[in-house]
């Protein structure tokens, strides 16, 4: 049986100008996720799977342990938030994904990130 946990995951971009590099397709991203723990029991992060897509439509997978090399463990009613970012070919793209997570009883679950977008401002209206 998968637990379903009440976990909450949020996310707001930035385009980073200054680390972007438009002339040899490189366009920097940050990416800030929260992640809310609305349920009665805590849960930790164990790892993360994220789906990277240009504006091409080439897609990167990326899986690895943690986030920002931590395994944070989120108390009930609390919230845990990073920061992180990607470089992108294109002016746009989007990413999307999962983090797997344990909650206190021991038992594993899914805990899906949103679809979100990574766009340079003033390029799609």
């Amino acid at each position: 049986m998968l637990y379903r946990c009440p976990i909450e995951v949020t996310v707001e971009t930035e385009y980073l100008s200054a680390q972007s590099q438009p002339d040899k397709q490189q366009f920097a991203f940050a990416y800030h996720i929260t992640i809310h723990n609305r349920g009665q029991i805590g849960a930790q992060l164990l790892s993360r799977h994220w789906f990277i897509i240009n504006g091409d439509h080439q897609q990167e997978e990326v899986q690895g342990e943690g986030v920002v090399g931590q395994q944070p463990h989120i108390s009930p009613g609390s919230s845990y938030s990073y920061t992180s970012g990607c470089i992108l070919a294109t002016p746009v793209g989007c990413m999307t994904g999962s983090y797997r997570m344990v909650n206190d009883e021991g038992e594993e679950f899914e805990t899906p990130i949103p679809l979100f977008s990574l766009q340079v401002p003033g390029v799609v209206n």
